[in-house]
């Protein structure tokens, strides 16, 4: 009895563990659903780096960037043709814990996705793909 005691227990204690990736995942959209503004001088690569749009960026000609929000909405920030920056609403969608698929509703573009390679203490990294 006590060895099927030990079984049950250990089968909760191994349920709990595995529920916490998905709470972490949530944590980490929480973070980005914001303003992010690009920070072409910090890029690596291919690896764009953007802060919140609340950051103090040293002087530029234009910024581009994007807004989440945890409703799904999204709005990507352009440089308009006047030099000003024109937002083109969207959507965003988790396709899983690391990659989000953005569709801009102007269809102006085709969809792409956005790899977060990181997301810390206010600096998000992401790499673009096509579709």
């Amino acid at each position: 009895m006590r060895l099927f005691t030990l079984l049950a227990c250990l089968s909760v204690l191994l349920l709990a563990a595995t529920c916490k990736p998905d709470a972490t995942a949530a944590m980490k959209l929480q973070q980005l659903e914001r303003t992010w503004l690009h920070a072409h001088e910090e890029d690596q690569g291919d690896v764009r780096v953007y802060r919140p749009n609340t950051y103090a960026f040293p002087p530029s000609r234009g910024r581009t960037g994007f807004s989440f929000d945890h409703n799904g909405l999204f709005t990507q920030f352009d440089i308009a043709p006047t030099d000003g920056i024109e937002g083109r609403k969207g959507r965003w969608t988790a396709e899983n814990d690391h990659t989000l698929r953005i569709s801009l509703d102007d269809k102006k573009d085709p969809d792409y996705l956005l790899e977060v390679v990181s997301l810390e203490n206010d600096v998000l990294k992401v790499r673009r793909k096509d579709l």
